[in-house]
């Protein structure tokens, strides 16, 4: 009987694992999928600290430091590269957004400078087309590829002793009283289990019910373009004032954007992430909403066009908890679609609240009771890449 068992094949648990395992301790993750098959895997693979909510911020700076060694310590290679963050402005109202940002984000300590007009911005990123009026940029922001950086922390894990158990997805939580005390499969298959950490994005609601617990979720979906390689081209990551687009140039060449594209209703049946695909039309809007923040997507031969699905909480925050009531349960979901650059760090809590550690970050702000009486979340989906 494994002393944890993970349920959620991210980035979130992947860590986890990691960790776990590496501390001489039993884990078994289970996904429904593949690993990185949800939104570890579609999201842009930014590791920013800027544009952060404070509480978050603790986590991403420490994320950052790990990230920077994590080739090294992991074995493989995560694609990641530390070359800056930049939130651009289209207009003059979205300029005023991005003064404020750097002003409020220079008060809590973050090296973020104001780039004001064309000679200033193309000193950073020569590739940033003449529309832009100004942007924000933090230096110590970066990237990495998700899939390779997921499946790093996994193989990593295994190496340490933990199981991964791909295509095996579990319906629901065992519980005695009060305490969970292991899953149980979509195949009937029961696992007892010490702790069970619950990683499952936009499926964690559902395995919560049971249990008398709610996490509000809104499931958004978004679209993901990517080019053919092109040479050098753009080295940061870059997101706009609106948060509606983001993008960078992938380790091999490949430029991959990110827009939002409305609401996701319903599952259906063996779904992917190119089942999500969006139409024509909204990959029409994707290139026109991008080729002015970037023109060299518009003359850039298309390699794949993709959708995937984001769990948004109400504040847009995370919930990472283990005082959920329910004696045994660790909580790590609703990422909001901006989970992966902090994932390591995410790991390293969830390892420590899994195994009676105390972390060493304020986890008030991510505790799941301050949903309470929410059903509907406010918090509007941002891709800040």
């Amino acid at each position: 009987m494994p002393e944890v068992v993970i349920v959620g094949g991210g980035i979130s648990g992947a860590a986890a694992a990691y960790e776990i395992a590496r501390a001489g301790h039993s884990v078994t993750l289970f996904e429904a999928r593949e690993l990185a098959a949800m939104a570890s895997g579609w999201t842009l693979g930014g590791v920013r600290q800027s544009g952060r909510d404070p509480a978050e911020l603790p986590l991403a700076r420490a994320a950052v430091e790990r990230w920077s060694g994590l080739d090294e310590e992991l074995g493989a290679a995560t694609g990641y590269r530390r070359k800056g963050n930049l939130r651009l402005a289209r207009t003059e109202a979205e300029a005023e957004i991005i003064r404020n940002l750097v002003s409020d984000q220079r008060a809590l300590g973050l090296e973020i400078e104001y780039l004001a007009g064309q000679e200033a911005i193309h000193a950073v990123a020569p590739a940033i087309g003449p529309s832009i009026l100004a942007a924000s940029f933090c230096p110590g922001d970066g990237h990495a590829d998700p899939v390779p950086s997921t499946r790093a922390f996994a193989a990593a894990a295994v190496r340490h002793g933990a199981v991964i158990r791909e295509g095996t997805p579990v319906r629901a939580l065992l519980r005695q009283g009060e305490r969970v005390t292991g899953i149980e499969t979509a195949s009937g298959e029961r696992i007892e289990a010490d702790r069970v950490v619950l990683a499952t994005g936009i499926h964690a609601p559902e395995l919560l019910a049971p249990l008398g617990l709610s996490l509000p979720l809104a499931v958004k979906r978004v679209c993901v373009l990517q080019t053919v390689p092109l040479p050098p081209v753009f080295e940061q990551v870059f997101g706009v004032a609106n948060a509606d687009a983001a993008g960078r140039q992938e380790v091999d060449g490949r430029l991959r954007v990110t827009t939002g594209i409305g609401d996701w209703p319903h599952e259906p049946a063996g779904w992917n992430a190119d089942s999500l695909a969006p139409r024509t039309v909204d990959i029409a809007t994707l290139i026109g909403r991008v080729s002015p923040i970037l023109p060299a997507i518009a003359e850039a031969g298309l390699a794949r066009v993709w959708g995937g699905l984001i769990d948004l909480t109400p504040d847009a925050l995370p919930a990472i908890d283990a005082r959920t009531g329910i004696e045994g349960l660790v909580l790590a979901a609703g990422f909001s679609g901006h989970g992966f650059g902090i994932g390591p760090v995410t790991g390293e809590i969830v390892a420590d609240l899994a195994l009676g550690r105390q972390p060493r970050f304020d986890l008030s702000p991510f505790e799941l009771g301050r949903f309470a009486g929410r059903s509907a979340p406010a918090a509007p989906l941002s891709l800040h890449g």
